[in-house]
């Protein structure tokens, strides 16, 4: 089996010499470049395509580290990291996970404890301790609940066409698809692709969801508002 391909990024050279002596003695594992920057480990990531970049946090920058995980992961998917700290920093660590990181290292860590995060890393068992598991679910919580707020909900609506948000704010008001199509005189089959449309536009499958949804922006006082706009540009 062929040793693992590893790049160092730290702008230490002390710790680079370290963790160089370190993997030097692993038969399963080989260190093919080393840098002192993110951009410069963007750089040759690009260039000697690692399997495992070990990638300290705080370089040219506070947040270096995790910008430069962060490329490297868009453009070499295959690519693990794992970050290099001094100290626990949880805001530091929650992001870098974030960026897609599969674990940390802290510098003071045992030989040992390295070697096994870097084989970890190598068979593909992502690490995420339990403290960054609970972060990551409680910001996973408020993006969905931020996708379900107003700015989110709105950005759909100016997506719907006249003719489907016509269609949406009869429907909101309590009309039948058939009451619908008389009233606007076309088929029922083009309100019904009307409404699989809106349905599409909001990521859901039922109607009764949308409402639902609608109600808790007020669209009543939306579509007076929209109603009251085109009067006053209609007295103009």
């Amino acid at each position: 089996m062929e040793p693992v391909r590893i790049l160092i990024a730290d702008d230490n050279p002390e710790i680079r010499d370290y963790f160089s002596g370190i993997l030097s003695h692993e038969r399963d594992m080989t260190l093919v470049g080393a840098a002192s920057s993110g951009t410069e480990a963007v750089r040759l990531a690009r260039e000697l395509k690692p399997e495992i970049v070990l990638m300290d946090i705080q370089m040219e920058t506070r947040v270096a580290g995790i910008a430069a995980s962060q490329q490297i992961l868009s453009e070499l998917p295959e690519t693990k990291v794992i970050i290099l700290t001094i100290l626990e920093d949880d805001d530091l660590l929650f992001q870098a996970y974030c960026a897609g990181v599969t674990d940390y290292i802290i510098k003071t860590d045992s030989i040992s404890q390295i070697l096994t995060s870097i084989r970890n890393a190598k068979q593909n068992q992502f690490v995420l301790r339990p403290q960054y598991a609970e972060k990551i679910i409680d910001e996973l919580k408020r993006v969905r609940e931020e996708q379900q707020s107003l700015i989110y909900s709105l950005n759909i609506l100016t997506k719907l066409s006249n003719s489907e948000f016509e269609v949406l704010k009869s429907l909101y008001q309590g009309m039948k698809a058939r009451q619908i199509a008389e009233e606007r005189y076309v088929s029922q089959g083009t309100v019904k692709t009307q409404i699989h449309s809106i349905l599409q536009k909001f990521g859901m499958r039922s109607m009764n969801d949308v409402i639902r949804q609608l109600r808790e922006l007020h669209f009543d006082y939306i579509i007076e508002t929209m109603h009251q706009g085109g009067n006053s540009q209609e007295n103009k």
